[in-house]
C-alpha cells in the first residue's frame, strides 16, 4: 500500500471513530438532535403518540375527490416536424398470403443414441487374431474379437488399425469408433 493510500485510510478511520463517538454521546433521545419529522411533511401535520413514533394526519377525503379525464395528445414528442392531418386512404386489395406449411416430421422410431465406448487400441494374438481394447466412461475395460458381444449390448463387427466398428447387439445402429488418445 502506498504512503498516500495509507494516509487516506488513516484519516477515514479517524473520521468514522469521531462520528461514532458523537452518536453514542448524543443518544437517540437527545433534544439537541432536533425534532425528527418524516420527509416532505410540514411541521404542523405530525403529532406524537405515546411512544417515540410520530403519526402523519391523513386526509382520506382527498382520495375520493373526482378527477378530470385526460385529454388526448395533440402532438408526437418523437417527431421533429408538424404532424400532417390523417387522410383516409383506401387500401389496395391484396391476395391472401399462402400459409407456410411446417416441414414434414420424420416417420419412424427416433435414432439410436451413440455408442458410449472409446476405442483404446488393438492387441495382436498368436495366429493373427486381432483383439480390440475398449473402455466406457465408468473406467471399465473390455476386450473382444470380431463378432464378440461387448458389455452385453454391443457387437464388435470389425477391427481396424485406427478404428473399430460396433453395432447394437440386435444389428442396428452401426458406428465406427476412432482410436482415442488415451
Amino acid at each position: 500500500m502506498s504512503g498516500r493510500a495509507r494516509r487516506q485510510l488513516l484519516v477515514l478511520t479517524v473520521l468514522i471513530v469521531i462520528l461514532a463517538g458523537v452518536a453514542v454521546v448524543r443518544g437517540p433521545d437527545d433534544p439537541a438532535a432536533g425534532a425528527a419529522q418524516p420527509a416532505g411533511v410540514p411541521s404542523g401535520q405530525v403529532r406524537p403518540t405515546g411512544g417515540q413514533v410520530a403519526v402523519v394526519d391523513l386526509r382520506l377525503d382527498q382520495l375520493k375527490a373526482a378527477r378530470g379525464e385526460l385529454a388526448s395528445a395533440s402532438r408526437n414528442p418523437f417527431r421533429f416536424e408538424q404532424a400532417a392531418e390523417p387522410q383516409a386512404r383506401p387500401r389496395p386489395a391484396t391476395a391472401p398470403r399462402p400459409v407456410a406449411m411446417p416441414p414434414p416430421m420424420p416417420v419412424g422410431p427416433p435414432p439410436l443414441p451413440p455408442i458410449p465406448l472409446k476405442f483404446i487400441g488393438v492387441m495382436d494374438q498368436i495366429g493373427g487374431v486381432k483383439v480390440a481394447i475398449l473402455s466406457d466412461s465408468r473406467g471399465n475395460v473390455f476386450y473382444g474379437k470380431e463378432g464378440a458381444i461387448i458389455d452385453g449390448r454391443y457387437q464388435l463387427t470389425r477391427i481396424g488399425a485406427e478404428s473399430a466398428e460396433l453395432a447394437y447387439a440386435d444389428g442396428r445402429g452401426r458406428q465406427a469408433i476412432r482410436l482415442s488418445g488415451q
